[in-house]
């Protein structure tokens, strides 16, 4: 059986694990990862608006990763609209690398529940083989977080490189041609970050469990036994 202190450490582990499940799946099904502000640029160049006039023109943008909704401000009001990244609009995107994307965090979910598993199966035993003990579940941790990593990372490099905001903001616009003036990684992003922040913590705290900590002995006082004590 473990010790106190290991099955603390591998509880909370097993704990953060989980909680990073919860919050990879949240990130997923949340449609703002990414909002900004776009300018109706054709409108306000048909009118020649000067900058008081800039603001009848510059509506808002939001999306994640299956759905988003954007408001066109184009001089006549604002309209709003929703739209799905599925099957249509994706067509129109990097296809790959949006699909890698998605792919990553379904892997990271994955690997985080068997994170999860190890952290409880280290918690209740200490396993006979090396694989199913810290170093499985540092392996299994150390996936997960790399695979949120990679998520995270292609996202930006999407929005960045690829100019995913303003291929959304255009989608099915014939007339009117917007450009972007502002984007803001929303809380869903910041979520995936935090996910893979808890897996490189569990690492700290795996690494931890493995520190063998000098034990602590008492000197027992000797007892001198005299003479005059055997008489007594």
């Amino acid at each position: 059986m473990p010790g106190c202190f290991k099955k603390t450490l591998f509880a909370l582990a097993s704990l953060i694990s989980f909680v990073s499940f919860i919050l990879i799946v949240v990130a997923m099904g949340t449609p703002k990862w990414m909002t900004g502000k776009i300018l109706c640029k054709t409108g306000a160049d048909l009118v020649n608006a000067t900058d008081p006039e800039l603001v009848k023109f510059i509506g808002e943008i939001y999306y994640g990763l299956f759905q988003g909704g954007k408001i066109r401000q184009c001089g006549l009001g604002g309209r709003h609209s929703k739209f799905t990244i599925f099957p249509h609009m994706v067509k129109k995107l990097n296809t790959g690398l949006h699909v890698m994307i998605i792919m990553f965090l379904c892997v990271a979910i994955f690997f985080s529940l068997v994170s999860f598993g190890f952290c409880i199966l280290n918690a209740i035993k200490v396993p006979y083989r090396a694989i199913n003990g810290p170093a499985g579940a540092c392996l299994w941790n150390f996936l997960a977080g790399g695979f949120v990593v990679l998520a995270v990372t292609s996202f930006m490099a999407a929005v960045k490189l690829h100019h995913l905001t303003e291929r959304i903001a255009n989608f099915r616009e014939n007339v009117f041609r917007f450009v972007i003036l502002e984007e803001r990684f929303e809380d869903c992003f910041w979520i995936c970050v935090a996910s893979a922040t808890a897996h490189a913590l569990n690492l700290l705290l795996i690494a931890i469990s493995g520190i063998h900590f000098p034990k602590i002995k008492t000197k027992t006082e000797e007892v001198n036994v005299t003479a005059e004590d055997i008489m007594y």
